[in-house]
């Protein structure tokens, strides 16, 4: 074997940062477990519908609605409601509904997250850290979130305070260059920092 190039270490994810500015993200379920789910869709300019009967609606779920950051439909899901979703985020306590919802995004190729049932999750929720236009997160691919935390906090720990600052303004930096130098054969030079 070479050790030239990287080896391979299947099992895991394409750790990415996903683009979900103006998306319609649809969550089921109005519990704590949605509320974290929900915040992550609106930190990411997401579009969020929440399909829960209100009585389900935990405090930040329902102050979420009431501050109309979110649309909410008040009743239990309903195949119709992934019409328009390009991305759904289930989080209720009923295995057979959860897997229902599964199944349907799966024959509409809509991704999907059912909340604490790896196998049926086309992406996972890391623990996240972030500082501005910094975000690192932490997977474990569902084998260990507590665990995950810990190794998220002690990262987080050691960074300088106004991380986040001086990255904005490396990209104000970045944004200049661009305008002044806007040749594409430039753009390597300008990506190395």
């Amino acid at each position: 074997m070479s050790s030239k190039f990287p080896e391979v270490q299947g099992g895991g994810s394409l750790i990415v940062a996903w683009q979900i500015r103006n998306k319609h993200v649809l969550v089921v379920g109005g519990g704590e477990v949605a509320s974290g789910r929900i915040l992550h869709a609106l930190n990411a300019d997401a579009k969020v519908t929440v399909v829960c009967p209100k009585s389900g609606l935990n405090e930040e779920v329902a102050y979420r609605v009431a501050q109309n950051q979110v649309s909410h439909v008040d009743r239990n899901f309903e195949p119709h409601d992934l019409d328009n979703a390009d991305m759904v985020l289930c989080a209720i306590d009923d295995p057979e509904a959860s897997t229902q919802v599964w199944k349907l995004c799966k024959e509409r190729r809509i991704p999907a997250n059912i909340a604490d049932v790896p196998p049926e999750c086309d992406f996972y929720f890391g623990s996240m850290h972030r500082d501005g236009p910094l975000q690192i997160m932490v997977s474990t691919n569902g084998n260990g979130p507590k665990l995950a935390n810990i190794v998220r906090q002690k990262i987080a720990s050691t960074l300088p305070q106004n991380t986040g600052a001086a990255i904005e303004n490396v990209g104000l930096l970045r944004k200049k260059l661009r305008e002044i130098a806007p040749d594409t054969q430039e753009g390597p030079k300008r990506m190395k920092w």
